[in-house]
């Protein structure tokens, strides 16, 4: 790929710098094969590190720019922006993006790949042959879609509904940190539309609602003894073995749910016992996270898996299950969202879905992971997942993402959005 003079794969171009050699060709280059301001943008938010806990820096440079552009109010909640327009438009859509990325695994600096590097994945070289291809941490998770609502953020001075843009901090870890959940909480009226679109990437498809997630300890409790007389005590260890075949005896179910199908998954993610290696450890705790699709709600989740009489909350310590799947077990909770429902079926939801399948041939299909189209859902605000990159990449030391597919979601926001 041809790098544009601001920003060689040598060189980190500013924020600053890039929009102010871009600005006035904007409209233009998003609608040409190149997109060299659009490229210029990612290039620049790819090489600005963010991941989580660490977003300042990056928060500061968006806000800089946003500020520079009259047509929008922009407003910051720690290191979360909220910029808006006032077009006078009988609607207004909501485009929100978080700015952290998943810890950096020897994948930044990014770089552009050109076609038959070897470092472009054969299963993205298959489907983008010809493709240069940006390789590197949040490529994928999701500067590229950062990138494009940036884009329309600076130069979108008129469309065919007023926009909300929301780039917000710690998604990708527990909770209560996430910053769109903060600034919905102590803002509530910053956050107000008929729709949103989360760009979590969906590799320019429509993803619907999402499962919620519950994640708990699953607690073993035993006696201590040394292990060369081990009949003196009681082995947390071993009675894990019994929270671990009830686990690998479940069978996930698939949910449809507003005509989508949702997979569920409940699976042990961590585990942790002993105190040293020669005594019976006294408790053992199996980490679990519990998928869960939008036909429940998180207090029908956490009875299915501990019972509905369940003391467990967070930040209250240990309580027996009282049923589900870990009856008899102590349970410990550490994080819970909601599901969201897939919300397909009204009219915004349903002219974006019917532009997506004219562009891409790509049909709605549900969100396994959790996303916060949750909170909008918990909002009353209709929302959906459309971002650039292959979803199952998200995360992955070898992140990466095809030019085409930045692109490709630049022309479909332009034309829904109507932007003039």
């Amino acid at each position: 790929m041809t790098q544009p003079e601001v920003m060689p794969n040598n060189a980190t171009a500013t924020l600053e710098q890039v929009v102010q050699h871009h600005i006035d060709t904007a409209h233009a280059a998003v609608r040409t094969s190149s997109g060299e301001a659009l490229d210029a943008l990612l290039w620049a938010l790819m090489n600005m590190e963010s991941v989580s806990d660490h977003e300042t820096a990056l928060a500061d440079a968006l806000e800089r720019v946003l500020r520079q552009a009259p047509h929008l109010e922009v407003k910051r909640h720690g290191d979360t922006l909220v910029a808006t327009t006032s077009f006078g438009k009988a609607q207004r859509v909501i485009l929100a993006g978080h700015i952290d990325t998943v810890p950096i695994i020897d994948n930044f600096p990014p770089q552009w790949l050109e076609p038959g590097d070897p470092k472009i994945r054969q299963d993205v070289k298959e489907v983008y042959p010809t493709d240069a291809v940006l390789w590197g941490r949040g490529a994928t998770d999701m500067k590229a879609s950062d990138a494009v609502m940036l884009y329309l953020a600076l130069t979108a001075t008129d469309a065919q509904y007023d926009i909300t843009y929301v780039f917000y901090d710690h998604e990708e870890v527990v909770a209560e940190k996430n910053g769109l959940g903060k600034v919905v909480r102590d803002h509530p009226d910053w956050i107000t539309g008929d729709f949103a679109i989360i760009g979590e990437p969906t590799s320019c498809g429509i993803e619907g609602g999402c499962n919620g997630t519950i994640r708990f300890d699953v607690i073993c409790h035993g006696i201590a003894a040394h292990s060369a007389r081990a009949w003196m005590g009681d082995n947390a260890i071993h009675h894990a073995a019994t929270v671990l075949s009830r686990l690998e005896a479940y069978e996930p179910r698939n949910i449809e749910v507003g005509g989508l199908v949702y997979r569920e998954g409940l699976n042990a993610t961590l585990i942790q016992g002993g105190t040293g290696t020669n005594v019976i450890p006294n408790e053992c705790r199996v980490h679990v996270n519990y998928r869960f699709a939008p036909d429940q709600s998180i207090a029908q989740a956490k009875a299915h898996v501990m019972g509905a009489d369940c003391a467990a909350e967070l930040g209250n310590g240990e309580h027996i299950a009282t049923g589900g799947i870990f009856e008899g077990f102590g349970i410990e909770m550490h994080d819970e969202s909601p599901a969201a429902k897939p919300g397909m079926d009204t009219p915004m939801a349903q002219s974006l879905a019917d532009l997506v399948l004219e562009q891409t041939g790509r049909a709605p299909l549900a969100k396994m992971g959790w996303t916060d189209v949750a909170r909008f859902s918990q909002l009353g605000i209709p929302a959906v997942n459309l971002g650039a990159g292959d979803p199952l990449l998200a995360h992955k030391a070898d992140e990466q993402l095809p030019h085409s597919q930045l692109t490709e979601l630049a022309q479909i926001l332009t034309k829904w959005l109507n932007v003039q």
